[in-house]
């Protein structure tokens, strides 16, 4: 088998573009086979170039083409280029070599009616109109001083960051951050769910609830916004029972959710102006009102005192000088009344104490002294009495005390039997032959068994007779049984 293997330098004969020439000759190719185009859309990101060219873009639903209209060919249009207006343009496709994109340039243009996406929004309005979502009348202002207020916006944007500060130039508050994305598919949902989020906190708990909400984007062209003319987060806007402020795009741009918020904002900075109030204001006002205050005070009294003046009132000196005389005339016989009262007094003393004697005081002192004393003689024998026989009675209880210890009589050689339950055994009635008792001595206790026998003798020696069983002893008269 041969190796058929081309050499390096024969692998390929075929001619080798540079890039201009291949983007040139792509340019060549477009614009002739499309020199003449009549195209039908949407128009969107128009921006009118400081040089007089203006450069947008058309789309449908599933495609989108740039376009630029030349300074040249601006004046001769019908209609003039804006965001969401549907037209027809005739032009020619092109390519632009340095950016690898092709485009169409417009020589003509004309009014189609209205965008899609537009028309489409304004039946979505028209809509939610009917149902009261727009009513002025539910819409509430936000509140005076909010102690709290939270941001739904993009966490990494400018917006966030001028809202803050101009807050904090006006109002110093505390200020909650919902981050969400602002653009693309999944902003509406992220949106409505912050709103929904921030409404579900509870007041008084570890998060507190924002007093005022604010929904803040920058501008941005109708696609950019277009996540906020969803229809759920227009409903979850009017839904949310904290008050609302709605400050998406710049000042021209109209979205759905500024029809349904409490209140609209044309930027994010107004929002927040709208949202606060300015503390140095409040302070001067609160100034003004007390100077306003004091003066009028002021005006009160002096408006009082002319009143008062042009009343031709009698003077207080004149309304008191009767009664002044009067107080001259009775304080001048204030100092002989008092002596002639202490007179009288002193003398009705005089005859009250002129009977009292020393004796009389001391008399019955003395009486009363000598019974006591009788007294006392007479009921010292008695007591002592009293106290012989009680501590006579004091004894006997003792001695009997002692006679009655059970521990007593171990001493004089008896012995206390318990029986196989432990309790005392008062008779030999509650015994049985074989019951296991307990013999308490005096120096300690020995256990028996009741009628036990011995044991066996051994076999080679004769039994020996059991003595007969004694008669236990019956105490003495006039002793009792100790068991």
């Amino acid at each position: 088998m041969t190796d058929t293997a081309l050499p390096a330098d024969a692998e390929s004969n075929a001619q080798a573009y540079s890039v201009s020439e291949l983007a040139f000759a792509l340019k060549r190719t477009l614009e002739s086979a499309y020199g003449f185009v009549r195209l039908r859309g949407e128009l969107s990101k128009v921006t009118n170039h400081a040089n007089g060219h203006v450069y947008l873009s058309i789309k449908d639903d599933k495609a989108c083409i740039d376009g630029v209209v030349w300074k040249g060919s601006v004046r001769g249009l019908a209609v003039r280029p804006e965001q969401g207006l549907e037209v027809v343009v005739t032009g020619r496709i092109t390519t632009y070599p340095a950016g690898s994109r092709y485009q169409i340039v417009i020589e003509s243009m004309e009014a189609a009616g209205v965008g899609a996406l537009l028309a489409q929004l304004e039946r979505l309005k028209a809509r939610l109109t009917e149902e009261g979502l727009f009513d002025p009348a539910r819409k509430r202002a936000p509140p005076a001083s909010p102690a709290v207020i939270g941001v739904i916006t993009s966490p990494t944007g400018a917006v966030i960051r001028d809202i803050l500060h101009r807050v904090r130039e006006r109002w110093p508050c505390r200020v909650l951050v919902w981050p969400v994305v602002v653009q693309g598919d999944s902003a509406a949902a992220a949106v409505t769910a912050a709103i929904k989020g921030f409404n579900a906190l509870e007041v008084g708990g570890a998060v507190p609830r924002p007093d005022v909400l604010i929904v803040a984007r920058g501008g941005g062209s109708v696609e950019d916004l277009w996540p906020f003319n969803d229809e759920g987060l227009a409903r979850a806007v009017a839904a949310s029972n904290i008050p609302l402020i709605s400050a998406v795009g710049h000042e021209t741009d109209t979205t759905l959710i500024d029809f349904a918020s409490d209140r609209r904002a044309p930027t994010p900075t107004a929002a927040a102006e709208m949202a606060t109030p300015v503390l140095a204001e409040l302070r001067a006002a609160v100034a003004d009102y007390q100077r306003r205050m004091l003066r009028a005070g002021e005006r009160a009294i002096e408006e009082r005192r002319v009143r008062l003046s042009g009343a031709r009132l009698p003077r207080p000196e004149d309304l008191t000088a009767s009664a002044r005389q009067r107080l001259d005339f009775v304080s001048s016989r204030l100092g002989a009344g008092l002596r002639r009262n202490v007179d009288v007094h002193a003398q009705q003393l005089a005859r009250v104490a002129s009977p009292l004697k020393e004796g009389l005081l001391l008399r019955p002192q003395e009486l009363n002294r000598r019974r006591l004393s009788e007294v006392a003689a007479r009921a010292r024998p008695a007591l002592q009495r009293r106290l012989k026989s009680l501590g006579d009675h004091l004894a006997a209880l003792e001695k009997l005390r002692a006679s009655y210890n059970p521990d007593g009589p171990l001493a004089r050689g008896f012995a206390r039997v318990h029986g196989p339950d432990g309790h005392l055994v008062r008779g030999a009635a509650s015994l049985s032959s074989g019951d296991a008792v307990r013999l308490v001595f005096s120096d300690g206790d020995r256990g028996a068994v009741i009628d036990g026998e011995a044991p066996a003798p051994p076999a080679a020696s004769a039994p020996v007779a059991k003595p007969p069983r004694q008669k236990p002893l019956s105490p003495p008269p006039g002793q009792g049984d100790l068991f």
